[in-house]
C-alpha cells in the first residue's frame, strides 16, 4: 500500500503541493454527495504553539464542500481539567487557535456524555466511541505526529484511539497500565499529590497510596517524586489499548469511508494537548496521506528516528500500529512512500 508524501521545504508552496498531495492520495474519496463528514483534529491546548496550522485544514475543509460533503471539525473533550474539558471551552480554544472558519462539534456533547459503547478486538473488549463520531458518515483524520510520553510517539492510531472516544473511553485505555508505590522509599512528603491535578494520591500514615479508580496513569506523579518511589507498569499496554480502541471507532464507518493526512513538522517532546510541549526534537519531515492509519504511521516512523522516542520514553513506539494491524486493520508496516 502507498503512502502519498511532500517533503517539508517551504523553499515550495506547501498549500499548493499538499493539494497535489491529496489528489494523488485519494484522500476525498470517502466523501460522498450529503455525507456528515467528521474532520478529526487536535485544535491544540490552549498556549501550545504546535498543531496542525488552520490554513491547511481549511483547504481540506473547502475541498470536501467541493466534493458535495458536509463537513464540520471535531474533537473528544479532554479526561484531564485542561482547557478542552468541556464542549464550551473546547469551542473557544479553537477559535482561539484559529479554527472559527467550519463548526466545531465535541465529539461527546457537553460534558462528554455522548457516546457508544461498541465491541472491538485486542486488549479491550468494548470501548466507548464518542456521538458525533458514531454517527458520521465519513471522516478524515488529520493529525500532528509528535513524541509522547506513555506511548512513544503520536499519530493516526492515538487521533482516533484517544481522540475519538468519551472519558469514560480515555479513562479504560489508561487504566491497562499499570501504577506501584513502594513505600519503603515513599517518604510522605506529598509532592505527587501537589502536581496531580485531581489529588492523587491519598496520603495514609504518611505513605502515599493510589486506590482510586479516576487515576488516568500519566506520569507526571512519577516524574515529581523525589525519591523515585512510583513506577508505572507495563506502559506498552497503552499502545496496545491505542490500537484495540481505534479498531472500535474504524468499526463504525462503512468501508472506505475513512481517509489519513498526518502532519510531521515541529515534531515536539510532547503532545499537543499540554500547553507546555517541550523541544522540537527533529528536523520537519513532511506531509504523508493514506486510506490507511497503519500505513501513514508506518511511513511517519520510517521517515523519522523513533529510536529517539524509543530511548526517551522506555517504550516501543512501533506498539500501536503493529498492533492495529495485528487486529485486522489493512496497511502496510513497510509501505512504499511515494512523493506527490
Amino acid at each position: 500500500m502507498t503512502v502519498h508524501f511532500v517533503p517539508w521545504d517551504t523553499s515550495h508552496n506547501l498549500l499548493s503541493r499538499a493539494e497535489k498531495l491529496y489528489e494523488a492520495a485519494g484522500t476525498l474519496d470517502c466523501v460522498a454527495e450529503g455525507d456528515l463528514v467528521a474532520v478529526k483534529l487536535h485544535v491544540g491546548e490552549l498556549g501550545n504553539p504546535y498543531y496542525v496550522q488552520p490554513f491547511f485544514v481549511h483547504q481540506l475543509v473547502q475541498k470536501i464542500r467541493e466534493a458535495g460533503g458536509k463537513p464540520f471539525l471535531t474533537d473528544s473533550n479532554t479526561y484531564y481539567l485542561a482547557q478542552r474539558n468541556n464542549a464550551v471551552d473546547h469551542y473557544e480554544t479553537s477559535l482561539a487557535n484559529g479554527f472559527g472558519f467550519c463548526q466545531f462539534i465535541a465529539a461527546d456533547g457537553l460534558r462528554s456524555e455522548s457516546g457508544r459503547l461498541v465491541s472491538t478486538k485486542g486488549i479491550l473488549k468494548g470501548i466507548e466511541v464518542s456521538g458525533a463520531i458514531a454517527e458520521a458518515d465519513a471522516m478524515i483524520v488529520v493529525s500532528h505526529d509528535k513524541g509522547h510520553a506513555l506511548t512513544g510517539f503520536g499519530g493516526a492510531v492515538k487521533n482516533m484511539g484517544m481522540g475519538c472516544t468519551t472519558r469514560a473511553g480515555k479513562l479504560r485505555q489508561h487504566r491497562t497500565v499499570g501504577l506501584k508505590i513502594d513505600e519503603s522509599k515513599c517518604s510522605g512528603c506529598g509532592l505527587c499529590r501537589k502536581v496531580c491535578e485531581m489529588g492523587l494520591p491519598e496520603i495514609v500514615d504518611k505513605k502515599a497510596k493510589n486506590v482510586s479508580r479516576e487515576c488516568m496513569r500519566c506520569p507526571v506523579c512519577m516524574e515529581a517524586c523525589p525519591k523515585g518511589a512510583i513506577k508505572l507498569l507495563k506502559k506498552e499496554n497503552l499502545g496496545r489499548a491505542l490500537a484495540s480502541a481505534a479498531y472500535g471507532v474504524l468499526s463504525t464507518f462503512g468501508k472506505n469511508k475513512t481517509s489519513f493526512v498526518s502532519f510531521a513538522d515541529n515534531i515536539t517532546q510532547y503532545c499537543d494537548c499540554v500547553p507546555a510541549p517541550g523541544h522540537v526534537v527533529m528536523n520537519d519531515i513532511g506531509i504523508f496521506a493514506s486510506s490507511s492509519p497503519v500505513s501513514v504511521d508506518a511511513a511517519f516512523l520510517q521517515k523519522a528516528d523513533h529510536k529517539y522516542f524509543n530511548e526517551a520514553y522506555d517504550v516501543d513506539c512501533w506498539t500501536q500500529v503493529k498492533e492495529l494491524k495485528e487486529l485486522g486493520i489493512q496497511g502496510e508496516l513497510k509501505p512504499k512512500i511515494k512523493e506527490a
